[in-house]
């Protein structure tokens, strides 16, 4: 039997073996050009779920349970900032029987991040298209770990990035309206910064790299004013089975690349 097929059928040896090369893989990585700010659309927990024999609920809750461990490999590698795709304004029109599974392991998974006062929770999406009961969590999440150290972790729920640039608009209209300006004065006034003053991730760096997992390669309107300049890396694996190795992977990925910021 050759080596390969071998570690694929060995469990304990396919383990071992990934460990050695994510270990080399690590030890490789170039920290000075590490990114600051990770986004990452958490997809496939409901392929990766089918595929297992699973319901979506036990993929949704699988998927959750990986965050933690994420955010550890970020922290290690220096990243400051990650931002979490957990649910779509078009995930908002999944069936009752999905939809209501899926909102209860999210504030689950938030109220846990949290929790460890490790990191500082942010929530970026439309709070309002939310369950009264999510938007709580989602807030209430905020103000605890508002203090705490460590990286920023932007948990996107309820979030559509063409919804955030029309509402970081209105939110500059009122603003001004508010302070009495005329449309026209309101109008030669408005550009980049004063748009990007009104998104959800207001004073935070652009995504430096965006991650997607499950083998799709389209952005799907994630981040889409923030991602102008971004790199982007799609991975075959499914979140739930994501291993550190893979994420080391992106990030070498990353260094290699001659960043040329005019296209």
């Amino acid at each position: 039997m050759d080596i390969g097929r071998l570690v694929r059928r060995t469990p304990l040896l396919r383990s071992a073996v990934y460990g050695l090369y994510g270990h080399r893989v690590e030890a490789h990585l170039d920290r000075a050009r590490a990114p600051r700010h990770v986004g990452v659309m958490l997809d496939g927990n409901r392929r990766w779920a089918r595929a297992a024999g699973m319901s979506t609920a036990d993929g949704h809750q699988t998927g959750a349970d990986k965050i933690p461990e994420f955010l550890g490999w970020c922290e290690e590698t220096g990243v400051e900032v990650v931002t979490l795709w957990l649910l779509s304004t078009d995930n908002l029109n999944r069936p009752a029987e999905e939809l209501v599974p899926l909102l209860g392991i999210i504030e689950e998974a938030v109220r846990g991040l949290a929790a460890t006062g490790r990191w500082r929770v942010h929530p970026v999406g439309a709070l309002d298209l939310l369950p009264a009961s999510t938007a709580t969590v989602l807030k209430e999440a905020d103000q605890a770990s508002a203090d705490n150290p460590g990286l920023v972790v932007n948990v996107a729920v309820g979030y559509g990035g063409r919804h955030e640039i029309v509402e970081a608009v209105r939110k500059l209209l009122r603003e001004q309206g508010a302070a009495g300006k005329p449309v026209e004065q309101v109008a030669e006034m408005i550009d980049i910064e004063q748009i990007s003053r009104h998104l959800y991730t207001s004073g935070q760096p652009d995504p430096d790299l965006v991650i997607r997992t499950s083998g799709e390669q389209r952005l799907s309107g994630f981040l889409l004013w923030q991602s102008a300049h971004s790199e982007f890396y799609f991975c075959e694996a499914y979140w739930p089975a994501f291993r550190k190795v893979d994420f080391l992977r992106a990030l070498r990925d990353y260094a290699a690349r001659n960043r040329r910021y005019g296209g």
